[in-house]
């Protein structure tokens, strides 16, 4: 019983740990310096009709996402907006990593 406790719980922490290695954050000054770039360049495009915007969701292949410039943040991602919201992707993945309101 102790040995299926202790495993239930690595197993938690470890889903844990992958998770938040997943989150991305942003800072409200990073926000802040993203919305003024990404409105001096926008990339405006139409939510497909099938797709979700949601935090690792993957853009379909029809959008073309623009790239922040270096430094902005600590990794670099690229950007569309999309629904009125600035959606940051990962250039490897074309996952949706972060969603500024």
């Amino acid at each position: 019983m102790i040995f299926r406790s202790t495993l239930a719980a690595i197993i938690l922490l470890a889903g844990t740990a992958f998770a938040a290695a997943q989150t991305v954050v942003v800072t409200p000054e990073q926000e802040v310096v993203v919305r003024e770039y990404v409105k001096a360049n926008p990339v405006v495009v139409e939510r497909p009709s099938n797709f979700e915007l949601v935090v690792g969701a993957i853009i379909p292949d029809i959008l073309k996402p623009g790239a922040l410039a270096d430094n902005m943040l600590p990794h670099q991602y690229q950007y569309v907006e999309m629904d009125g919201r600035t959606v940051l992707i990962d250039p490897q993945t074309r996952k949706v990593v972060y969603i500024m309101n």
